[in-house]
């Protein structure tokens, strides 16, 4: 009698296995850049406690490391077909401490802390403006996070446009400023500028005001040779002078927003105004 042997496996059978073990590794890669994403903005977390002039710009480096991260994981998700339910909640989590609690950290010790007061009352008051402005950036950004896990973008936009500044805008315009200026402030005057600005940050986020996503670019199709001069330019001004160049790019985005916003609305304005002298 002979001993029962196991039923082999057919090609078909392994295939299908090989692929499950494939795609469940792809669907890891994403995953890794977003925790990526999250180790650096719990490393700008450290850094900024530490407080030395030096790690203020670690931290701020951190946070710009952190937005590439991001704008990684979405685009190999996307481009790899591994979008998923639980990748998106963890994206959103990881934004909110990389984008919302570093930054926010960052502004409050790099702006708030070296300042130099007589006044105990005066100072007092500005330290509780300056928690409950880098506070609010924090909701802003949650706020921001939570909507467009909701909405998406902006309708009708065909993903051209952001419902409101993106939080690694934001984050990265905190981190370009601290990284541009290197000393922390130590006037109370500068502070009370940064804090408005920490706190129009947070207003823009949870704004209505639609923002370019750069989602919509042909990075697949064929371009023009200058265009790789253009980059490879960019690429290298941004190694060479990255104080200068990443502040100019960060403020350009967040202005850009603002711009856009007021000139539709001179636009309807205009236009109102041409259709009740010439009715039709």
């Amino acid at each position: 009698m002979t001993g029962a042997h196991p039923p082999h496996r057919r090609e078909s059978d392994r295939g299908q296995g090989l692929n499950h073990r494939l795609r469940r590794g792809i669907y890891l890669l994403p995953a890794l850049f977003t925790t990526g994403n999250l180790l650096l903005g719990y490393y700008a977390i450290l850094a900024t406690l530490r407080g030395g002039v030096q790690d203020f710009d670690n931290a701020a480096r951190a946070i710009g490391l952190a937005i590439l991260f991001d704008a990684l994981d979405g685009r190999i998700a996307r481009a790899t077909g591994t979008t998923s339910d639980f990748g998106r909640e963890f994206d959103s989590l990881a934004d909110v401490i990389s984008f919302g609690v570093a930054p926010a950290f960052l502004a409050f010790a790099w702006g708030i802390r070296g300042m130099q007061l007589s006044d105990a009352v005066f100072a007092r008051n500005v330290y509780q403006l300056g928690w409950a402005m880098t506070f609010i950036f924090v909701i802003a950004c949650a706020w921001r996070l939570a909507r467009f896990n909701i909405q998406g973008m902006a309708p009708g936009s065909e993903a051209k446009y952001f419902i409101g500044m993106p939080t690694p805008a934001a984050a990265g315009m905190i981190a370009a400023a601290v990284h541009a200026l290197k000393f922390p402030l130590d006037n109370w005057v500068y502070s009370l500028l940064w804090l408005s600005m920490v706190g129009s940050l947070g207003a823009l986020m949870a704004s209505t005001i639609r923002y370019y996503s750069f989602k919509n670019l042909p990075w697949r199709k064929r371009q023009p040779s200058v265009i790789v001069v253009i980059l490879g330019l960019l690429a290298w001004s941004i190694i060479q002078y990255s104080e200068q160049v990443l502040l100019l790019l960060a403020s350009t985005y967040v202005l850009s927003g603002l711009t856009g916003a007021i000139v539709r609305m001179l636009r309807h304005r205009f236009a109102s105004q041409s259709h009740s002298v010439h009715p039709s």
